[in-house]
């Protein structure tokens, strides 16, 4: 009947649950889970559970042991190097297409940037959501529909890096600074200063995790 709603599949609602707290760590790295205990905590039988399971190992998030449960995959080095290299190369690209489009469009993105003033330093999550805002507005300044559906896809794995970070909480201050930088630079038309310290962030980002290494970073425009 029209207005009715109807509920979510039970392995969806499965899913959805399990991964929100793979993505905050409230699953964390090396956890064994278990399909009745997520069950219970859902109020489920096993079965939507298991085929949530599934889909999961199939994204990288767990991988199952028969009879034992299901191992949360930690967050590697490997993994939080390539979701901050894969967002530089978007957002740098984002970038040359907006320079090449000239001062004025520069000018006119930078108004569009978030500004913060220190909003989020108390509160991880907002800080996230604070930079997550910034970034997405810096890929659509770019032009391609495409690579910002990928960029805020990306996201999700951005998400369970920061809850992986070994430094913990507490640089919203850095991430806030260096965002008013480089929007200060694309309003000035400075397309090659924004570029470089949008390389410097993003590696400071990676940096700030714990988890080691940095970005490697493609040439600069020509």
């Amino acid at each position: 009947m029209e207005g009715m709603t109807h509920p979510k599949p039970t392995a969806d609602r499965a899913y959805a649950h399990v991964r929100e707290r793979l993505l905050d760590g409230r699953y964390a790295g090396g956890e064994l889970l278990s399909e009745r205990g997520v069950a219970t905590e859902l109020g489920l039988s096993s079965t939507p559970v298991r085929e949530a399971f599934l889909r999961l190992q199939a994204e990288g998030f767990l991988r199952l042991y028969p009879k034992r449960g299901a191992l949360v995959v930690p967050v590697t080095p490997g993994e939080a190097h390539s979701v901050l290299q894969a967002r530089l190369l978007m957002e740098l690209f984002a970038l040359d297409s907006l320079a090449a489009r000239g001062p004025e469009a520069m000018r006119e993105t930078a108004g569009t940037l978030p500004r913060t003033d220190g909003e989020g330093d108390a509160d991880p999550g907002k800080a996230l959501d604070i930079a997550r805002d910034f970034h997405t507005q810096l890929m659509r300044a770019g032009g391609n529909p495409t690579l910002t559906a990928i960029h805020e896809r990306l996201w999700d794995q951005q998400i369970r890096v920061a809850a992986a970070s070994t430094t913990g909480p507490g640089h919203a201050a850095d991430d806030i600074g260096e965002h008013a930088a480089i929007t200060e630079a694309i309003r000035r038309g400075e397309g090659a200063r924004a570029r470089e310290l949008l390389t410097r962030h993003i590696s400071a980002v990676l940096h700030r995790t714990g988890l080691g290494g940095e970005p490697t970073l493609p040439p600069p425009a020509a």
